[in-house]
């Protein structure tokens, strides 16, 4: 037993602090479980090394994925974080090795994951009995030349590597007798780890190199089996299939948990409305006396003084979101009238909240790991964790707190993961980086500093503590977000709605030709492969053969393409979708910080936008669009700035409608291809984070439009329900505000129903369009091409109408918050906001 308080009377101890009445809105507990096992029969050697790990049976849940390997099958494995998933793919690796019937490749999206797993398999080769022994090769971007080299030399039973390495490295070379074409001559088992990681645009991306490798596959008369490991989600079987490009009918699902576990304390905790004048208040900590003395109980008033302190500078959704013009002529700043008042609702920073949570847990000897969303917020949160439990006296404490987040150089996350397992890190604030299957041990608490924006995420980051039957404590902290109030609000439906479901497009146009000519350079190209790409492959290729991208070549009676770009891998970037970059440059320095898509560099690096890089404030002082490159300057300043768009849409084609019914008419949803094109037209200049009287900024041209073809949805409003709006109001422009507010709310729900983020989605509201009657409000994948996000929500959209209704009734304030309607992502910096005309409105609709 842990030497730690009971969880239960933590939290009544919690309960009990003056300072923290009211904050708990929610508690229940996940009853924990036994071990259930199953028998099965696998190879002498094995059964060895499985004895020498300490393992004397199988979850039942292991053993199902290990026979449906065992008969052939693809197969899904979806059950929770700490569950054991890596034995479904280690012991059929293992024992095809063993037996030489074919090679294992195993892939992950990131290096971390692959040295953690090359170190399992390492350990159980290091115990299997008999004599036996398998050979474990690792290649990621860090692998030296040498090494790979000795890696195609040695033809290892089993090779990590990343998706990435697999698009430039092993593809493009499957026929080299000296590099990889011994692996797909043999390749029998394919493990694709955190399969759910692959969705959107990296997912589409990833779906395409899957289909090349079956390609090569099927050449070298392949057929490796998929083994598929996944977070809980709604369509793991769908989303296996789609990724992998096999068919649905051959994969088993496994998703019914065998393995032990604990009580799981839940507590959904809500921050304290704001009060006038909280951020001047001085900032101490209420549990401490002026000597240093910890008090427990005490009657305080709430802290109510601390997001200042915390969140001086503004996260990267609130930064500028514009479009350069290349002008270096200043632009004219006309004085704006404030923000639209907010009446109520607004809450206190959740990372204060958090910071208090988690020194006050450490404190009592919960070995604690808080999931924040930014890098730089892990280290700003770990420094005032520091302080604080300095301050009350605890410097060892302080000692063994950390931030741990993929900048991290490997060395030192190597080092913090052997600390947690060990337990000398007793506590870490981190990013999603720790969401995946690391090996970190048994963790006490998981403290989640905002709604991680997902079910699945939540219950990934939940499932690192309280591994075997310990009892432990999940604490969910909610910001001030729509989303997250909304969870906060109706916790049950965390658990009883189910996970949400994960989408890619492996038909998007934007992304899809480069596959098809990297597949002509991996192999030729003939006809046959719209298999692999599509019917519509003719298309694809005529259009590659007019771009000089694609060279034809005939033999005999075979038509066969090749590609004409020898490093078309090398230029294929599969982690966006943009090809057009812009580098930021420190003109004093002459040194680049960053390089940036060009979607990105035009919302965040305007003329004069505020642009912060590692704890560092600049200014750009040019941008030249014809070079790519924004010029900026090192700044010391407390102002921000956040571009104004305009954003127009075209309706090119419909897929699919759908119709609620209202009064007297139907309200039509319709599934279709859209362009959206977005201008800056100017900017938006705060003298600092609490200033809501910012001056606009006009540039003299709109600058550079960036227009996209995606996919989305769009909602017309009934004729004889608009009439009844419009005759409440005094003006179009009052309706308008009723649409956009419903149009920002409905975009914060969309990750309940599809895995992603609110980033990942855009939207539109408008009283006219010349392609629609009556009042519109268009919601789009926000990716060239579309990622599948819009098409899989389209027929939840009652669901999230619904939703949408019940968010802004339950929030408290009036006239519409960062709770409920305002959005960090509004090209119009949330200006001409009609909460009250939109629930009006909604409750005709949903």
């Amino acid at each position: 037993m842990k030497n730690r308080p009971d969880i239960g009377e933590t939290v009544e101890w919690l309960r009990g602090r003056g300072y923290y009445g009211g904050q708990i809105t929610h508690q229940l507990v996940e009853k924990g479980q036994a071990a259930e096992t199953a028998d099965i029969d696998v190879s002498d050697p094995v059964s060895v090394a499985l004895r020498q790990s300490g393992i004397s049976s199988l979850y039942s849940h292991q053993v199902e994925a290990i026979g449906a390997v065992q008969s052939g099958e693809n197969v899904v494995v979806a059950t929770p974080t700490a569950s054991g998933k890596t034995l479904t793919y280690v012991v059929p690796g293992l024992e095809r090795a063993i037996e030489n019937t074919g090679k294992t490749l195993y892939i992950a999206p990131y290096r971390a994951l692959i040295n953690d797993q090359a170190d399992t398999f390492e350990a159980f080769d290091t115990e299997l009995g008999l004599g036996a022994s398998i050979d474990i090769g690792v290649q990621t971007g860090e692998t030296s030349r040498t090494v790979r080299q000795e890696i195609k030399g040695s033809q290892p039973d089993v090779l990590l590597t990343t998706i990435d390495q697999l698009h430039l490295s092993l593809l493009p070379y499957a026929h080299g007798k000296n590099h990889w074409r011994w692996l797909f001559q043999q390749l029998d088992t394919v493990v694709i780890d955190e399969v759910h990681m692959y969705r959107g645009v990296f997912g589409s991306h990833a779906s395409l190199i899957f289909r090349r490798l079956n390609r090569l596959c099927d050449h070298y008369d392949a057929s490796p089996q998929y083994i598929c490991c996944s977070a809980t989600i709604g369509n793991p079987v769908e989303h296996a299939a789609t990724v992998t490009g096999q068919d649905e009918t051959t994969f088993r699902l496994v998703d019914d948990d065998g393995s032990a576990s604990g009580d799981r304390h839940w507590l959904f905790w809500n921050p304290p409305l704001k009060q006038d004048g909280d951020e001047d208040r001085s900032i101490t900590d209420p549990a401490v006396d002026a000597d240093g003395t910890v008090r427990a109980g005490h009657d305080e008033h709430p802290p109510e003084q601390i997001a200042a302190a915390i969140d001086t500078a503004p996260s990267s959704t609130i930064d500028s979101q514009a479009e350069p013009d290349g002008s270096s002529e200043p632009a004219d700043e006309i004085t704006l009238p404030s923000h639209q008042e907010v009446v109520g609702g607004e809450r206190q920073s959740n990372h204060v909240e958090s910071v208090r949570l988690f020194c006050d847990l450490v404190t009592r000897g919960y070995q604690t790991l808080v999931f924040t969303a930014a890098r730089q917020g892990t280290e700003q949160y770990v420094d005032w964790s520091d302080k604080m439990l300095r301050d009350r006296g605890q410097h060892d404490l302080a000692d063994s707190v950390h931030a741990y987040h993929a900048a991290l150089n490997t060395d030192r996350r190597l080092q913090l993961e052997e600390e947690l397992r060990s337990g000398d890190a007793r506590g870490v604030w981190s990013t999603n980086a720790l969401e995946l299957g690391i090996d970190i041990g048994t963790l006490d608490v998981v403290l989640l500093d905002g709604y991680p924006g997902t079910s699945m995420s939540t219950f990934q980051r939940a499932g690192r503590a309280g591994r075997g039957e310990d009892a432990c404590l999940v604490v969910l902290v909610g910001a001030d977000d729509p989303l997250d109030q909304y969870t906060i609000r109706e916790p049950e439906e965390l658990f009883e709605s189910g996970a949400e479901q994960a989408a890619v497009n492996p038909t998007n146009d934007a992304i899809r030709p480069d596959h098809v000519v990297c597949a002509a350079s991996d192999h030729f190209l003939s006809p046959d492969d719209e298999d692999y790409f599509g019917p519509d492959l003719p298309s694809v290729v005529t259009d590659a053969e007019a771009n000089d991208r694609l060279r034809r070549v005939e033999s005999g009676d075979r038509i066969q393409w090749r590609a004409t770009d020898s490093d078309v891998q090398w230029n294929t970037n599969i982690r966006a979708i943009d090809d057009r970059e812009i580098d930021l440059i420190d003109r004093n320095r002459d040194e680049q910080l960053a390089s940036l898509e060009f979607g990105a560099a035009v919302r965040d690096a305007h003329p004069d936008a505020i642009y912060r890089h590692q704890k560092q404030t600049y200014r750009v002082v040019e941008l030249d669009l014809e070079s790519d490159q924004a010029l900026l300057e090192t700044t010391s300043t407390a102002e921000y700035t956040r571009a104004l768009r305009e954003k127009s849409v075209t309706i090119e084609d419909t897929y699919r409608q759908s119709s609620v019914e209202t009064h007297e008419m139907d309200a039509q949803a319709t599934l279709g291809k859209l362009t959206v094109e977005d201008t800056v037209t100017g900017y938006l200049l705060y003298s600092n984070p609490s200033d809501d009287t910012p001056r606009e900024c006009e540039f003299e041209e709109p600058l550079e439009s960036r227009a996209i073809e995606t996919t989305g949805v769009f909602i017309t409003v009934p004729g004889d329900v608009e009439a009844m709006i419009l005759d409440q109001v005094e003006s179009q422009d009052e309706y308008l505000s009723a649409l956009h507010a419903i149009e920002h709310a409905l975009i914060s729900l969309f990750p309940m129903e599809v895995l992603c983020d609110r980033g990942d989605i855009g939207g539109l509201s408008t009283v006219s369009h010349g392609q629609t009657t009556n009042g519109t409000i268009f919601i789009h994948d926000g990716h060239p091409g579309g990622a599948g996000l819009t098409r899989q929500a389209f027929n939840q959209l009652d669901v999230l109408l619904e939703k949408t209704f019940k968010l802004l009734q339950d929030c408290s304030c009036r006239d519409g918050c960062p709770s409920c309607i305002h959005s960090p992502h509004c090209g119009n910096a949330n200006r001409s906001l009609n909460k009250q005309l939109a629930l009006q409105l909604l409750s005709e609709l949903k």
